[in-house]
């Protein structure tokens, strides 16, 4: 059994005040200070997206998701900012439905958002997708709002779910990274493409044995975060390995370098903890 107790210690002694603030809203639902926000926000390109490395000047896909998932945990996805990198990805959807980074990344992206690549195309595309996808409802866009699933980005993000689905493979593969077949999977489910979704969280589930603790983590919060029951399977497995992959100082680890385990560790505390209605 995860020992939330010791992960929560692990955030407290080795976080940030950001992290202690994502920590706090995760376990509470306790609004988050002005200030710290505009820190969790900073660095953001006049175009509303965030570039991979720091005082660059072409915005990322990959690197304005990673910041939405921040935002979230801070209960910030309808602040102007979040709303801005919205609209930057909706606006970048490509005619397939899917998502490139920018070509000029080239010599910068990570293997998996490498501009051109098919493999990084389906990510980016399951990437962008999620996060339009459970922040549309919040983040009233220009014009008029849409209520079906994706809010304001509804067709943005039908066309996303259309473009994912056609990549997937019968036994429910799919010809990408492996973050790409949670990511894809959230997406489905939430456009109730079940038979599709399922079919990728069936091996999903199989492979979870072998994850790294980072990606379980991720798999796991993904999915909760667009209400796959807890105690489906896929999950049920998910929380099991985190158990077995836990430290004994409380955290797990990260695949990027120990700074970022804070980050995993807050990651599989949303995944394991207790529903908060008021943390969304």
């Amino acid at each position: 059994m995860v020992d939330l107790e010791a992960a929560i210690g692990f955030v407290v002694a080795n976080g940030d005040a950001v992290d202690r603030a994502r920590l706090s809203r995760l376990r509470t639902g306790a609004p988050v200070p002005a200030g710290l926000l505009d820190a969790a926000e900073a660095g953001q390109s006049p175009d509303g997206g965030w570039p991979a490395v720091l005082d660059g000047e072409i915005s990322s896909v990959d690197a304005t998701c990673f910041r939405l998932a921040e935002l979230d945990d801070l209960g910030a996805l309808g602040r102007p900012a979040a709303r801005h990198a919205l609209d930057w990805l909706a606006a970048r959807q490509l005619p397939d439905g899917g998502w490139d980074e920018d070509s000029r990344l080239a010599g910068l992206a990570p293997e998996w958002a490498r501009p051109g690549d098919p493999e990084a195309h389906l990510y980016l595309t399951a990437y962008a997708g999620f996060w339009l996808t459970v922040a549309g409802l919040d983040a009233r866009a220009a014009g008029p709002l849409d209520h079906r699933v994706g809010g304001a980005y509804a067709g943005v993000v039908q066309a996303a779910a259309q473009a994912l689905a056609a990549w997937l493979a019968p036994d429910g593969s799919w010809p990408s990274f492996l973050p790409a077949g949670w990511l894809s999977a959230a997406v489905l489910h939430r456009q109730a493409m079940y038979d599709e979704s399922a079919r990728i969280q069936a091996v999903l589930a199989e492979r979870v044995p072998t994850m790294s603790p980072a990606d379980v983590a991720w798999l796991a919060a993904t999915l909760r975060r667009v209400e796959v029951g807890e105690e489906q399977w896929l999950l049920v497995s998910a929380r099991r390995r985190l158990a077995e992959t836990q430290r004994s100082d409380g955290g797990w680890e990260s695949d990027d370098g120990h700074q970022f385990d804070v980050h995993t560790t807050l990651r599989a505390i949303r995944a394991c903890r207790p529903v908060v209605t008021s943390a969304g």
